[in-house]
């Protein structure tokens, strides 16, 4: 059957589809990634994690969670490269005013070249260095920025990879908080 429609276009996808069904499918995608992409992240227990801060004060998870005083942590892995982690600088700096948050500079380069970087984007949060990106590595992380919410019994809650909001994060250190 020939469908002549003298009097405009035939039906966009968009009209056809509607709106709510491309957001699904967005968020579908969007959830498989990061499922795909954080599927060699640690879970369950957090490892020990040992090292200097850009400082060069000496640092243990162990010691952070305990100064914590049974708040949960967040453990934001960045690197000086990355142009997320840059865009989410602002973010950590303000929920590290709040909670506990301990960052990991990964492939940044010497305790010298990242309280440098630190200095020059007026950085305030403790930053662990991890030159050769070991312990990174160590945590499943293959790509900045990633971060993980752990709690007082160095249970990891959630961990995610890419771009996150602060108030995202927020709500997760909240609900380890909450149901611990």
């Amino acid at each position: 059957m020939l469908n002549l429609n003298l009097f405009g276009s035939a039906p966009s996808a968009k009209r056809r589809f509607g709106l709510p069904v491309e957001i699904w499918l967005f968020l579908i995608a969007f959830v498989a990634l990061q499922f795909w992409q954080g599927r060699e992240m640690q879970a369950g227990a957090m490892p020990p994690i040992a090292g200097r801060l850009a400082d060069g004060r000496p640092v243990t998870l162990e010691t952070y969670l305990q100064e914590a005083g049974g708040r949960p942590l967040l453990l934001y892995v960045w690197s000086s490269d990355c142009p997320v982690c840059r865009a989410e600088e602002g973010a950590i700096a303000s929920l590290a005013e709040d909670w506990p948050v301990l960052t990991l500079a990964m492939q940044s380069g010497n305790a010298e070249t990242v309280a440098k970087h630190m200095r020059e984007r007026k950085l305030s949060y403790p930053a662990l260095v991890d030159a050769r990106g070991e312990i990174a590595w160590s945590l499943g992380v293959r790509a900045t920025p990633a971060w993980f919410v752990v709690d007082r019994n160095r249970t990891i809650r959630f961990s995610g990879l890419g771009y996150t909001t602060g108030w995202g994060l927020r709500a997760r250190l909240w609900w380890a908080q909450a149901f611990a």
